[in-house]
């Protein structure tokens, strides 16, 4: 339990620092090689490919990557996967105290977000150290034990049933690292056999391939291909290894030196030569997933015709009311993605005077005006008496955020634009420190775009608690740049002077967009009673109320 809390503690101290990084890193490219490269770099960080697919297979269905890049960038996942297993295989325990140390002061000293997540990171690195060393000492002595060399044994003739049981494993676990370095603990001390390790191991991957699948289960076909589709090589390509290594008894000839670190090796050349060999025809494996997971009827034309009001004949009935739902998810989800290309360059408009820029801004928020009225045309139609109770008011939430993201498009196209002509009409300029106050608050409300997506995606509780804890940091930045902004107009400052109205209402636009997009979070902290309606006293004290 440590190891798995240990592995999920640094993947999500990872996402949350340095989410809006790895973003720019998957989207800004096509090349399949570049995109191999990058899922490999981004499992070594985070320690699960299991969450550089989910952020793949999010990014596919806001149209952001196509099929071939997102499958190429799963598939050097999974290797990176197997990287992170050699790292955390190696003997480190002389990094254990340093790492506790720092981890454990960054955490818990300091009040800014960013340090206590890197505290966090390092403290989640120190755990998974301290998990595998008790997990060493806790199988040495089951080695004499007369239940386990009769479990070993039949594992290690009976290797299908040890390829299903890695599966299982690695499953339940939901993370094959976990479940992959508990097999290299178990082998290195001689407590299971090097041939059952190696068809864990196998299984394994197959059972890490599942993981996404799971968790993408309610989204619409066209981002579930890409989990199924590494499902589909992986399992392939699992189950062959199997077969040929123990048919023609091939686990000799893969011991190379220690049991523990053959077993990492032969792990990283399985995800090697398959990430290898699958890059050339990860772009011809569209059509016959396209094939197998077909859009819906309603999902078959472009946004525009997607969301066309429903007539009374055509209504769904109760069955079809939940791909309706994921219909308005997807097309929400794009909303969000189009105002999250007008955030990013905004501050820039600040800076230099292109009209042609702010008329594309403009464009863009037109898109997405017409966008909400699709939706709210289409849930509109959707037939009530159908419907469970649950799914009307998901409905009624979706529109309801689809309000809040049409807001924030005109606060970056009508705003935010305004004050970029104010500046240089009246070429106001700001001074250093408020500019560079300006700039991190804008990069701290576009990280949360991605945090935003995924929780619209799937409802992750986690995130969207960490929505609305960023929701608080995001208030922090703008009221100390507001403390500091009257600090230096108490200096004197002349650029603060002439910025004054600008920055402040800048401030306020920033803080305001944030609470928009993450306005999706609350729904699913009330369902979970993790907010409450008020933040008023219930009770007052009966001498304060007679006073």
């Amino acid at each position: 339990m440590l190891l798995l809390f240990a592995v999920r503690f640094v993947r999500t101290g990872i996402e949350r620092r340095f989410g809006a990084m790895f973003e720019r890193l998957l989207t800004g490219h096509t090349n399949t090689a570049i995109a191999g490269l990058s899922g490999t770099a981004l499992a070594v960080v985070i320690q699960s490919s299991a969450a550089v697919a989910l952020l793949l297979t999010g990014f596919a269905a806001a149209g952001m990557v196509g099929f071939g890049f997102a499958l190429a960038g799963v598939l050097g996942a999974d290797l990176g996967s197997a990287l992170v297993v050699q790292l955390l295989s190696f003997d480190l325990r002389w990094l254990m105290p340093f790492l506790l140390a720092t981890g454990g002061w960054l955490y818990l000293k300091s009040d800014r977000n960013h340090t206590r997540l890197n505290g966090r990171i390092v403290l989640g690195i120190a755990f998974i150290l301290i998990s595998l060393q008790f997990l060493r000492e806790a199988v040495d002595p089951i080695r004499e034990s007369a239940f386990l060399p009769a479990v070993a044994g039949y594992l290690s003739t009976d290797y299908f049933a040890a390829f299903l049981v890695g599966a299982a494993l690695a499953f339940v676990m939901h993370s094959s690292v976990a479940a992959i370095l508990m097999c290299v603990a178990l082998v290195q001390v001689d407590a299971l056999p090097f041939a059952a390790g190696l068809s864990l191991m196998l299984g394994a991957n197959l059972g890490g391939a599942l993981i996404p699948i799971w968790l993408t289960r309610d989204l619409p076909p066209v981002p579930k291909r890409i989990p199924l589709a590494n499902f589909l090589l992986r399992g392939s390509a699992a189950f062959l290894c199997l077969m040929v290594i123990n048919l023609f008894d091939l686990s000799g000839a893969l011991l190379l030196g220690q049991p523990g670190q053959s077993l990492v090796s032969a792990h990283i050349g399985f995800n090697l030569l398959l990430a290898l060999s699958a890059l050339g025809i990860v772009r011809h494996l569209e059509q016959p997933m396209n094939w197998l997971l077909p859009e819906q009827e309603d999902e078959e034309t472009t946004s525009s015709d997607l969301l066309e009001p429903l007539s009374p004949l055509e209504a769904p009935h109760g069955s079809q009311a939940a791909v309706a739902m994921s219909s308005v998810r997807q097309e929400l989800l794009q909303m969000v993605a189009r105002v999250e290309r007008m955030m990013r360059p905004a501050l820039d408009l600040y800076q230099h005077d292109d009209p042609e820029a702010i008329a594309a801004l403009l464009q863009e928020d037109e898109k997405v005006n017409r966008q909400f009225t699709d939706i709210r045309r289409y849930v509109a139609r959707m037939p009530r008496q159908n419907m469970s109770k649950s799914e009307i008011k998901t409905a009624r939430s979706l529109v309801e955020y689809a309000i809040r993201v049409e807001a924030a498009g005109d606060i970056v196209s009508k705003r935010m634009t305004g004050f970029a002509k104010a500046r240089h009409d009246e070429r106001v300029q700001f001074s250093p420190p408020g500019w560079k106050e300006l700039s991190d608050l804008h990069r701290a409300v576009t990280e949360s775009f991605a945090l935003a997506r995924h929780v619209l995606l799937v409802d992750d509780l986690e995130c969207a608690r960490r929505l609305v804890l960023d929701k608080a940091e995001v208030k922090r930045l703008e009221r100390a740049s507001r403390k500091a902004h009257l600090k230096r107009l108490e200096r004197g400052t002349a650029e603060s002077f002439q910025s004054s109205d600008l920055h402040l209402e800048t401030l306020r636009a920033l803080r305001d967009l944030h609470g928009h997009i993450a306005s999706i979070a609350y729904p699913i902290l009330y369902r979970s009673g993790q907010i409450l309606e008020t933040r008023l006293v219930t009770e007052m004290k009966s001498e304060r109320v007679n006073d």
